[in-house]
């Protein structure tokens, strides 16, 4: 056993089915008189119908987040929490609208619930990522971490297969990070192959049945799981390059870190043996880089970076500006095999074998 710091961080988490019904005494718990409801243009209505259990004590709504947190959206939503006087903050949906909750409460530190509506996993960390220019930032604060999350797994029941297999890949990815964080410690490491193992199993059984609610649950429980981990230690390689990209092209959130990380892993394998070693036996693979390749693809995740709207000619620029902020990894960062690592990713070619 090697030395370690475990810090826990603090939350609240409600899980289970129709528990959105328990939405107006979480917001009792927390005095919560006026609270604005944040969304996506696309979840506006699904947001809407939820909120309807909180009644007199929703004076606002704003459906506009965004994918990668722009600062511009943040800045337009503060009108509206400062005009109605809100209290408190209702985030539905994914990663996007969690994202611009947590940017809200990080400008004024108001409680946030947060309902998850997809595998995102950020609604469980004090970690936020904003976008200015073609740059993503990424700060962490004990204001951004949501005080009440809600999982009800009744609302994922109708997420479209393929958003649910790369939503549940990008949460696959917080963990496996978690395993070779340079903060890794044994509690995190446990909770990360739990997560891993509890996606694995059920995205093949969401592809062939969609509905399956038991196969949501546990989808829905291992993301929470990997979120945990992702806002408990630190990121690698994988998140910054997916920050980078993600800043400088605007590509898809979920559908570009599972592109990205089996190759990330491929990249980091000889450097972490057992880190290795608890992947494959999450996946129950011998090859995790390769296991999560063909997991992903194997459920009609589209695997090229070009194909998700990455410019041509582009990589050599992406490696430059995702080494000259360098997260810590553990392999050093090499920009041959960085650029080796995004062309195959462009391509969407499989990893290259340790």
């Amino acid at each position: 056993m090697e030395n370690f710091v475990y810090n826990g961080n603090p939350g609240r988490v409600i899980f289970g089915r129709g528990t959105v019904a328990r939405l107006p005494e979480e917001a009792e718990r927390l005095k919560a008189r006026r609270i604005i409801v944040l969304s996506t243009p696309e979840q506006a209505e699904q947001a809407a119908d939820i909120a309807r259990h909180m009644g007199s004590s929703v004076v606002a709504t704003y459906s506009k987040a965004q994918m990668h947190t722009p600062v511009e959206v943040t800045a337009d939503a503060m009108r509206f929490v400062d005009q109605h006087a809100v209290d408190a903050l209702l985030s539905i949906g994914g990663g996007s609208t969690t994202g611009l909750g947590k940017a809200i409460a990080f400008r004024t530190d108001l409680p946030q619930i947060v309902v998850p509506t997809t595998y995102a996993g950020s609604e469980a960390t004090p970690i936020l990522g904003e976008t200015e220019g073609d740059r993503k930032v990424t700060k962490s604060d004990p204001r951004i971490l949501p005080e009440v999350i809600v999982y009800d797994v009744d609302l994922t029941l109708t997420l479209p297969v393929s958003l649910s297999v790369t939503s549940g890949i990008n949460a696959i990815a917080h963990a496996v990070e978690a395993l070779y964080a340079r903060e890794a410690n044994p509690i995190i490491s446990l909770m990360a192959e739990e997560g891993i193992g509890a996606i694995a199993r059920a995205l093949p059984r969401i592809h062939l049945s969609p509905r399956d609610g038991d196969a949501r649950a546990d989808a829905l429980y291992g993301a929470w799981l990997c979120g945990v981990c992702l806002g408990s230690v630190g990121m690698a390689l994988h998140h910054k390059l997916c920050h980078t990209l993600g800043g400088m092209f605007n590509l898809p959130h979920a559908q570009m870190h599972t592109a990205v990380l089996p190759h990330a892993v491929a990249y980091n394998a000889d450097a972490t043996p057992a880190a290795m070693a608890r992947l494959g036996r999450a996946l129950g693979i011998a090859d995790p880089a390769a296991g999560l390749f063909d997991l992903a693809r194997g459920l009609g995740a589209t695997m090229s970076l070009k194909d998700l709207g990455m410019p041509d000619d582009s990589v050599a620029a992406a490696v430059d500006q995702a080494m000259s902020n360098a997260y810590w990894n553990p392999r050093a960062l090499e920009k041959r095999a960085l650029t080796d690592l995004l062309e195959r990713a462009f391509r969407g070619d499989a990893p290259r074998a340790a």
